[in-house]
């Protein structure tokens, strides 16, 4: 029993407190659970500062096939038909820090640093055309600073969950999408098709606001966990023919198990789970038809190793279950303390 109870206290990054009030000291080379998703709370040891930088690859692919004719008989379709393969790598360097103002309550902040790269391939069928087009580009800098609020509500005694409520802050401090260059493409006969990004932007160009709750639940030698978050994203007017934008918000959820192999090493396995809400747009004419909503699911592995008793190493891996997910998001982070 006495080495779970250090396995609760050396888990910081599940926001793991003590189930009694009398300070005890974790124990040297005991095990991380690995930490898997950003929006989990972390309560930090009061006056204590940690140092987290981290490195994510994200990469995801999509395939639209547009059709502009009439079907004469099912599945023959007469027309213009056209095929676009988009395939989209990000690479983010993060610095993150964490400071423990209480037994109860700490606060977090996260500079990302952002590459991203796009490449389109279409193909007009039914036209002649035995080519494909491919467009590329291509943006870095820095993203979204974020700010985040963390507080355990409870000391999860007689049966009960650690309940820990979370509050995230996303600036747009990154360059949005509608800062950066774009390209006009036209037909054969000059007229304007659509605009495609000259340049990738490295922010999402909307402050955003997230609160969400996490719960802990111990089961020697694992920890069951859940959480529940709602993302609202704020409407802003980005000025000329647009006008206001109200991006769709997201009401996510998420739950798995972290397990302790050894007492250097843990390993995670969760999914989570985002429901985007429509776009709305002040200008907008109302011909494209979109979907009220859409669903973004993630299948998660982790994996946290004791480096030294204030160095860990997480890595956690992502893989998309749903058509709207990025196809593979791989992170790896080093926090450490002092």
């Amino acid at each position: 029993m006495r080495k779970f109870t250090s396995l609760l206290l050396a888990a910081s990054t599940w926001g793991l407190a003590q189930a009694d009030d009398t300070p005890e000291p974790s124990a040297p080379g005991q095990a991380d659970v690995a930490a898997i998703f950003d929006e989990r709370s972390v309560l930090t040891p009061q006056g204590k500062l940690i140092f987290e930088p981290s490195l994510q690859y994200v990469h995801s692919t999509a395939t639209q096939v547009a059709i502009d004719g009439y079907t004469v008989i099912p599945a023959i379709a007469i027309g213009l038909i056209n095929v676009s393969e988009t395939q989209r790598d990000t690479l983010t360097l993060g610095l993150g820090f964490r400071y423990g103002l209480s037994r109860r309550l700490d606060v977090d902040l996260r500079v990302p640093w952002t590459y991203k790269e796009e490449s389109v391939r279409e193909r007009e069928l039914l036209q002649g055309n035995n080519s494909d087009l491919i467009r590329d580009s291509d943006g870095s800098g820095l993203g979204d600073i974020e700010f985040g609020l963390h507080y355990q509500f409870n000391q999860a005694r007689n049966g009960w969950p650690y309940v820990i409520g979370n509050l995230r802050v996303k600036s747009r401090t990154g360059r949005d999408p509608f800062e950066v260059d774009r390209q006009q493409l036209r037909d054969k006969d000059g007229v304007l098709i659509s605009e495609v990004f000259a340049e990738q932007p490295t922010g999402s160009g909307f402050w955003s606001v997230q609160p969400s709750l996490t719960f802990l639940y111990p089961s020697d030698p694992a920890i069951l966990y859940g959480s529940i978050s709602y993302l609202w994203n704020i409407e802003r007017d980005v000025g000329g023919t647009i006008g206001k934008i109200d991006p769709g918000d997201a009401l996510g959820f998420g739950f798995g198990l972290g397990f302790a192999i050894n007492d250097r090493t843990s390993f995670s396995l969760g999914y989570d789970h985002s429901i985007v809400f429509e776009t709305r747009r002040e200008n907008d004419a109302g011909i494209d038809a979109t979907f009220d909503r859409f669903q973004v699911g993630s299948f998660l592995l982790g994996v946290s190793h004791r480096l030294s008793a204030a160095t860990n190493l997480n890595l956690s891996l992502g893989i998309g279950v749903t058509e709207q997910a990025p196809d593979l998001q791989l992170t790896l982070k080093l926090p450490m303390s002092w």
